[in-house]
C-alpha cells in the first residue's frame, strides 16, 4: 500500500512509433542501406564493365561501329589463330614459371627474415621497394637494362669484365625476351610473397618447434611437419593472387617488349589490347580477354579448395 503523501511516480507517455522510425528500427532495411554504396560503386566500375565486355566478345564491334551479334564466331575464328595460341602458351608458362620462383625466393627469404639478424627492419623496409615503385617505372627501369646498346648488363661483361665480345641480347629474340619479362616479374613480386608469408610465420607458436626439437625433429621435419601445415591458408592466397596478378599481367610486358618480337611475348592481355584498341577490333579483343575467365576461375577455385582442406584438418566443417 502506497504511503500516504508519497509523490506519484511519473510514467512517460508512450508515443506510437511511426513507418520511418520503424523502417529504420527494421535490420534488413539498414543492411541494403549500408551496402548500397558499396553494391553501387561495384555495378558501375566492375559489372558494367565486365557485362560489356563479355556482349562485346559476341559480337563484331569495332571503334567507331556497335557492330551486331555474330554469336561464337570470334571465339571460333581465334580457334584457328597461331598468334591467339602464342599468346595463350606464353601466359600460362609466364605464369607458371614466376610464380614458382616467387615462391621459392620469397619463402626462402620470409624464412631468413624470420631469424634474428642484424637490421631486420631495415632489411623489410628495403625489401618492399620493388613492390612499392610504380609498375611502369619499373618496366622503363628494365627496358634499359635491356637495351641492345645501352645496356648496364652488357657494359660490365663487354667493356668492364671483358667476358663478352657483343651485347648480350636480352629482347631481340623470342626466348631470351621471354626469359627477361619473366626475370622482371619476378624482381617486382619477390616481396609481396615475402612479407605475407613472413606474417603468417610469426604467427606459429615457438612452443611447437620446441617439442619437434625436444622428439628429435630435424630442421627439414620441422619444416615439413609444422611450418608448411601453419602457413598453409595464406600460403593458399597469396598463391592466388600471385597467379592472378601474374596471368593479367600487362604494364610490364606492354611497356618493355609491346609483345615483341614477332608477337612472341604477347600475353593474353597485351594481345586483347592490341586487337581491341590499336587494331580497332573490339569485339575480338574483347573475346580475348574473355578468354582469360576460365584460367582466374581456375586460379579462384584453387584458393577455395586449399582453405576448405585446410579446415577439414583443424576439425571444422567445409559449409
Amino acid at each position: 500500500m502506497q504511503q500516504a503523501g508519497a509523490p506519484a511516480r511519473w510514467v512517460p507517455e508512450k508515443r506510437e512509433q511511426t513507418w520511418l522510425a520503424w523502417l529504420f528500427d527494421w535490420k534488413p532495411f539498414l543492411i541494403v542501406i549500408c551496402l548500397m554504396p558499396a553494391v553501387g560503386l561495384l555495378l558501375v566500375f566492375l559489372t558494367y564493365p565486365l557485362g560489356l565486355g563479355i556482349y562485346l566478345a559476341f559480337t563484331d564491334a569495332t571503334i567507331g561501329r556497335s557492330g551486331v551479334w555474330v554469336g561464337l564466331e570470334n571465339f571460333i575464328w581465334l580457334a584457328g589463330d597461331p598468334i591467339f595460341w602464342g599468346a595463350v602458351f606464353f601466359s600460362v608458362f609466364y605464369t607458371g614459371v614466376a610464380t614458382v620462383l616467387k615462391f621459392a625466393l620469397g619463402l626462402w627469404l620470409a624464412l631468413l627474415l624470420n631469424n634474428h639478424i642484424p637490421f631486420k627492419s631495415f632489411i623489410r623496409a628495403i625489401i618492399l621497394v620493388p613492390w612499392i615503385v610504380p609498375t611502369v617505372l619499373s618496366a622503363i627501369a628494365f627496358w634499359w637494362i635491356y637495351d641492345p646498346q645501352f645496356s648496364i648488363i652488357s657494359y660490365v661483361f663487354v667493356d668492364v669484365l671483358g667476358w663478352r665480345d657483343t651485347n648480350i641480347d636480352f629482347v631481340a629474340t623470342a626466348w631470351p625476351a621471354r626469359w627477361s619479362l619473366i626475370a622482371a616479374n619476378v624482381w617486382r613480386g619477390i616481396p609481396f610473397v615475402a612479407i605475407s608469408l613472413l606474417a603468417g610465420l610469426q604467427t606459429i607458436p615457438p612452443s611447437l618447434y620446441e617439442a619437434a626439437m625436444l622428439d628429435g625433429a630435424t630442421s627439414w621435419q620441422r619444416f615439413r611437419y609444422i611450418t608448411v601445415p601453419m602457413i598453409m591458408p595464406i600460403l593458399a592466397i597469396v598463391m592466388t593472387f600471385s597467379i592472378i596478378f601474374t596471368f593479367t599481367d600487362f604494364q610490364l610486358v606492354y611497356a618493355i617488349t609491346r609483345g615483341g618480337p614477332v608477337n612472341s611475348t604477347h600475353l593474353l592481355a597485351t594481345l586483347a589490347f592490341q586487337r581491341g584498341i590499336p587494331a580497332g577490333q573490339l569485339g575480338e579483343g574483347a573475346a580475348i580477354a574473355v578468354s582469360m575467365i576460365p584460367f582466374l576461375v581456375f586460379a579462384t577455385l584453387f584458393s577455395y579448395f586449399a582453405l576448405a582442406r585446410r579446415k577439414w584438418q583443424q576439425g571444422e566443417s567445409n559449409d
